[in-house]
């Protein structure tokens, strides 16, 4: 776990790997909660019957369901304890190249690309790559943007 307190301290992390989570398992439950919560029910992700005959052999968890694990599998790696507030600013970025069948496991990769000067204190850049274990492509591909204010 990297502890960040300054913006010098965050500007001598740009351009550097910040770590790799843990592994964690994408279970069917999961799934089913992401899909109570937003409303989707596609049956690729919901339906395990008519799943195991689908294309991918298997219930999938929706692509935004990896991606909204990105802010807590970040928070597995490192902590901004910058003064000022935080915010999310946006994504720059994201791809899905490959689905992520439920029972599989997943980590992430962080990276801080970039960081740079706002009149507010700093932009933060980070690279999410969530892998799949035992697969070649990853699940989910996502840049996104941190806002540092100064107190």
């Amino acid at each position: 776990m990297r502890t960040f307190t300054t913006f010098d301290d965050l500007q001598a992390a740009s351009g550097t790997e910040i770590g790799t989570t843990e592994w964690i398992t994408i279970d069917q439950k999961r799934v089913n909660e992401f899909a109570h919560a937003t409303g989707d029910h596609q049956w690729i992700h919901v339906d395990v019957e008519r799943a195991k005959t689908g294309p991918f052999g298997g219930t999938i968890a929706h692509g935004y369901l990896t991606l909204s694990l990105v802010p807590w599998l970040g928070s597995l790696l490192f902590h901004l304890e910058t003064p000022g507030a935080k915010l999310n600013y946006g994504i720059n970025k994201v791809r899905f190249p490959n689905p992520v069948l439920v029972g599989s496991r997943i980590r992430s990769t962080v990276t801080f690309k970039e960081v740079v000067d706002i009149p507010a204190g700093k932009q933060l850049t980070v690279g999410h790559v969530i892998e799949i274990d035992g697969q070649d492509k990853p699940a989910c591909v996502a840049e996104t943007v941190v806002l540092l204010l100064a107190d």
